[in-house]
């Protein structure tokens, strides 16, 4: 089978290849899927980029095939497997069953059953694929966040993956959102339901007089201190980022830092759970298939062109989701 695989840490386009490796066969309680779309996400560019350092000796580049997000059909089952058949079509996750290097980014991959879903028939293989981690992360995050009438919410990196979905879920649910992202990306984010949208470039919203219930903070691009001015009394801190820059902690001090003033009482600081449940996963599939939510896609990749794909997350410019297909007529941009 085609994969990408990665030689050793570095700018994707460098050490990403597409080879051909040997198919990987599903054992006792595993599925083999053939893929047709997979997304690019956050802990994909940070494996092979190596970034921040010290995630190094934990990620292992030479011969790792990335990727998490599974959105594709059944080619065969692993013994003890009944809840599926070959042939159907399924989405769901390698991340909860224990990231591995056998990944995504290939047009075959194994995950444990209970990982998967029957994939709606109103749901692409596109949008199934972005539902995954991108879905499953904002919904978490707005849960975490109590989104809902009377609520007010910031996200900022509102015009990523997750923040697109999230704006779009704390919206469902009622609450006033304000989306902080880049002056290219205002319209974007307005036309998603943000009442309000902040260029961080001209504004600095911990130096505004605005107060919110909750901020997501897709970005950690302020220190956790100065975040927490914008806080209203009892609100909630949830920082999702290790941060845009490099070096051996990168965002992870500004992590810790965050985890630290929430266990000294400063602040409310919850962690955004965004793992898999068949339960979490239904709710945003179907928030998709309902229409309340539409998944926004930046670009559309082949396989063959994923470390371009990988480059483009790693760039911190893509709108919305990155998403690879296996075939030729899913790989037009939409």
């Amino acid at each position: 089978m085609k994969a990408v695989v990665q030689d050793r840490f570095g700018p994707p386009e460098q050490v990403l290849r597409v080879t051909e490796t040997d198919r990987p066969a599903p054992g006792p309680g595993e599925v083999l899927v053939r893929l047709r779309a997979t997304t690019v996400n956050t802990p994909d560019w940070i494996a092979v980029a190596g970034v921040p350092y010290v995630l190094r000796a934990s990620a292992r580049a030479k011969g790792a095939i990335r990727g998490t997000d599974i959105a594709g059909t059944v080619a065969a089952l692993g013994e003890g497997v009944t809840a599926f058949t070959e042939g159907e079509a399924v989405f769901g996750t390698k991340w909860g069953a224990g990231f591995t290097r056998a990944g995504t980014f290939a047009e075959y991959t194994v995950t444990a059953a209970d990982q998967l879903l029957p994939k709606p028939a109103g749901l692409s293989f596109t949008d199934a694929a972005c539902a995954v981690m991108s879905g499953l992360t904002a919904r978490a995050a707005v849960a975490a966040a109590q989104a809902g009438p009377g609520t007010r919410l910031l996200v900022n990196g509102a015009s990523g993956g997750v923040g697109t979905f999230a704006v779009q879920i704390a919206k469902h649910r009622g609450a006033h959102v304000t989306a902080v992202c880049g002056p290219a990306n205002l319209d974007l984010v307005r036309g998603l339901g943000a009442d309000a949208a902040l260029d961080y470039t001209a504004a600095d919203f911990t130096a505004g007089a605005e107060r919110y219930d909750a901020i997501l903070d897709n970005v950690l691009n302020h220190r956790p201190r100065r975040v927490l001015r914008a806080l209203a009394p009892g609100g909630v801190y949830l920082p999702n980022s290790v941060g845009n820059t490099g070096g051996l902690l990168a965002g992870l001090a500004k992590m810790g830092a965050a985890s630290l003033l929430g266990a000294l009482g400063r602040a409310r600081v919850a962690t955004v759970d965004g793992n898999f449940t068949p339960e979490r996963l239904a709710e945003v599939a179907g928030l998709i298939t309902s229409g309340a939510v539409t998944p926004v896609i930046d670009r559309v990749y082949p396989l063959a062109e994923t470390p371009a794909a990988v480059a483009r997350m790693y760039s911190h410019r893509a709108r919305g989701n990155l998403v690879i297909t296996m075939d030729d007529d899913e790989a037009a941009p939409r």
